[in-house]
């Protein structure tokens, strides 16, 4: 009977990509996401986000400030690899973005403050990031942030609701394709 629950165990997450990853042992400290993106038709959008943050300044940020304007909200962390690979393509889209109200928002899951901000001064990144090592933000945003899945990128149209979603590795051409497409509502 062990033998047997093992081998139905062992089967469950065989096809999955993130339990493949957590097999590997490959030490990279790290479950990349597996670079899908999902639109979500605006009648097949949940509730909006509701969350509340502080910025690494001490600013209180909450979602409700937000209505009206399309966010792009980017968890990350300073040892992740894709992180690292694309904090200047966000930084970009945010310079080419900020001018039209978008708004754009780090969620660091791990960090210390000293740690995020060398990050975002090694990579020149200016728009503001939001510290959650407690995980609050990640766990209210569970329903399109899979916990060990960073980077993951999402934007919510100017109702507050995701309108998208990247797992993994933000590609610079589709995630400004989206914010695009939110902006256009």
């Amino acid at each position: 009977m062990g033998a047997a629950s093992i081998t139905v165990l062992a089967g469950c997450g065989s096809n999955d990509a993130l339990a493949q990853q957590a097999k590997a042992g490959d030490n990279k400290n790290y479950i990349a996401g597996d670079g899908s993106v999902t639109e979500y038709a605006p009648s097949q959008r949940t509730p909006p986000v509701v969350l509340t943050g502080k910025l690494y300044d001490g600013t209180a940020v909450s979602s409700a400030d937000w209505a009206g304007q399309v966010v792009v909200l980017n968890f990350w962390y300073a040892a992740c690899a894709p992180c690292r690979l694309e904090a200047p393509r966000l930084e970009a889209l945010w310079e080419q973005f900020q001018r039209d109200g978008v708004r754009f928002y780090g969620v660091n899951i791990r960090d210390e403050e000293q740690t995020a901000t060398a990050f975002e001064r090694s990579f020149g990144i200016t728009y503001p990031s939001m510290e959650d090592k407690n995980g609050g933000i990640l766990l209210a945003m569970a329903q399109y942030v899979p916990p060990q899945a960073v980077p993951t990128t999402l934007v919510l149209d100017r109702q507050g609701r995701v309108a998208s979603r990247i797992l993994g590795l933000a590609d610079q051409g589709i995630l400004k394709t989206l914010i695009l497409s939110a902006q256009a509502e």
